[in-house]
């Protein structure tokens, strides 16, 4: 019997492939656990579908992981925060911190798990990566002042 798996399958196969069974194997262990689908025309349309469903949705977050990063790449971001007499900030800058001003100022939403931050103790400038898709990052400069 030919099965489509739904998922990958240890010793059998990877999600998306057409592969041959036994058919009391398809029909008491890959049916019922949802592992895989019997190749009919429907099914196979079904799949290609939601294959290219799936490409399509990829391509816009890569397009637009593209486009935000066009606008951050080099930016300076204005981070103001409190400091001792001797110019040594109480606490430090987060990535939380960069990435609420980024939203702010720039409109660009941002996970603050994609900003990567150096330790931020002291005022000046500092360079910043944003990662906003595999592959995809910008660099950002972090300008903290009072």
């Amino acid at each position: 019997m030919e099965v489509i798996l739904n998922q990958d399958v240890k010793s059998l196969g990877k999600k998306g492939e057409k592969v041959n069974v036994a058919e009391g194997y398809a029909r008491n262990f890959l049916f019922p656990r949802k592992l895989a689908i019997e190749v009919t025309a429907q099914s196979i349309t079904e799949f290609k579908n939601r294959e290219a469903a799936n490409k399509h949705k990829i391509d816009t977050e890569i397009a637009n992981a593209k486009a935000a990063a066009e606008k951050l790449e080099g930016k300076h971001i204005k981070v103001s925060a409190k400091a001792g007499a001797n110019g040594k900030l109480f606490g430090s800058i987060t990535s939380k911190e960069v990435a609420a001003v980024i939203n702010e100022k720039l409109g660009i939403n941002v996970d603050k798990r994609k900003v990567v931050v150096e330790d931020i103790k002291n005022f000046g400038t500092y360079e910043c990566e944003v990662k906003l898709y595999q592959g995809i990052s910008a660099k950002i400069f972090v300008d903290v002042g009072e």
